[in-house]
């Protein structure tokens, strides 16, 4: 990577946490005031970083500009909207779409619940495979040497009691999901919420996306949850129809 787009994009990457002046994006760079200028006055021309008063930097709405197009990009995205609407809608509850990149799962739409607890979740947050119901949908469909291949590269961090923490149980727990055609994060990702999740699949039976419903454990107990399987997995059918899917899956491993 060239020298100059790297102090770009972590001047970017800072700013996306706060405002910020030019000593502090040079002290984090770690480079000279006026190299870093240089790079804020290329990036404010393409509306990457705007000013904010006199001495504060922010982010442009480029970026933003960007985002929107890349997740409309996602068909499955805009073909599972109506389906994950009307069960947010129906439900009361956070509604997820996830997909996988690079072993992580990304949250490429979310419909809030009517609940007053919120979730760390946003569109574009990535989060763990192991510990979340959507990140086990989408590694359950993987064909099996591909899934024990991924089993084995996750990071196990225990976020919670309930959290899975080897790649034996990990894949023992995948076997489950793939006979029974949803997940469940049990309190794994975070302890006050758990969720289900099921696959959002394409016109050849592949998966595309995983859809959830997460509720927060002061709301709804854990036989509470699983009675909403059947509402989930209907929804998940009906935005894998939206996405072409015909009800036969692709069986080529």
């Amino acid at each position: 990577m060239s020298q100059s787009l790297d102090r770009a994009l972590i001047v970017l990457a800072g700013l996306a946490k706060e405002h910020k002046t030019l000593d502090q994006l040079a002290e984090e760079v770690g480079v000279h005031k006026s190299t870093v200028l240089r790079l804020l006055r290329t990036l404010e021309q393409h509306h990457f970083v705007r000013r904010d008063g006199t001495r504060y930097y922010r982010l442009g709405t480029a970026l933003f500009d960007l985002a929107n197009q890349a997740l409309e990009g996602y068909d499955v995205r805009r073909a599972a909207q109506p389906a994950l609407a009307a069960l947010n809608a129906r439900t009361g509850h956070t509604v997820h779409l996830a997909s996988y990149d690079d072993g992580e799962v990304v949250y490429i739409d979310k419909y809030e619940g009517r609940h007053s607890v919120r979730m760390y979740s946003r569109v574009g947050k990535r989060a763990p495979l192991h510990c979340t119901a959507v990140g086990k949908v989408l590694v359950a469909s993987f064909p099996p040497d591909r899934r024990h291949e991924v089993a084995h590269r996750v990071d196990y961090v225990r976020l919670t009691a309930n959290t899975i923490t080897s790649a034996a149980g990990y894949l023992a727990e995948l076997e489950q999901v793939e006979r029974r055609g949803y997940a469940v994060d049990n309190a794994e990702h975070e302890d006050f919420i758990h969720c289900i999740a099921a696959p959002v699949r394409g016109a050849g039976g592949e998966v595309l996306a995983a859809a959830s419903l997460s509720v927060p454990k002061v709301l709804l107990d854990y036989d509470g949850l699983l009675a909403l399987v059947p509402e989930l997995v209907s929804a998940a059918e009906e935005a894998s129809i939206h996405s072409g899917w015909t009800g036969a899956r692709n069986t080529e491993g």
